[in-house]
């Protein structure tokens, strides 16, 4: 029998993969980009509406709601400042439904304003004893 080293390399190939050396763990072997990335990776600090608060505050003021919101905002970007992000989402998501309160509360104060004065003005020419040139309307009444 024949013992070349081509033989031996047939009985035993080598493996696909480099393997480690016994004395290595994986737990010292460095870990793979995409968890790093995700561990440097900041989540996005939470949102404290004070550019909405201050036009709720300065344009709808509907029983101070658009106040509460701006003194939720601030509270909610002093918290952002010092790093407690679930202050600063508690704050800022009170601010938020304030805000939407007010939105709201406005609109339809706004809705009933337009209706009541169109109504008005709808009354106010409907009433008018004489027709739209003075004097006593020939068409038919």
């Amino acid at each position: 029998h024949h013992s070349c080293p081509r033989a031996r390399a047939m009985q035993q190939p080598l493996p696909p993969y480099e393997v480690l050396p016994s004395e290595v763990s994986m737990e010292e072997m460095p870990r793979s980009t995409t968890v790093v990335v995700e561990e440097t990776q900041q989540p996005p600090p939470p949102r404290d509406h004070l550019v909405w608060s201050l036009f709720t505050t300065l344009y709808g003021n509907f029983c101070c709601l658009g106040l509460l919101a701006f003194v939720f905002s601030v509270k909610s970007r002093d918290r952002k400042v010092l790093g407690d992000y679930s202050g600063a989402l508690s704050y800022g998501s009170t601010a938020k439904c304030l805000n939407i309160t007010a939105l709201v509360i406005n609109i339809v104060i706004v809705v009933l304003v337009i209706v009541f004065v169109s109504l008005a003005v709808a009354g106010v020419f409907s009433h008018r004893p004489y027709g739209p040139y003075g004097g006593y309307s020939y068409g038919p009444t």
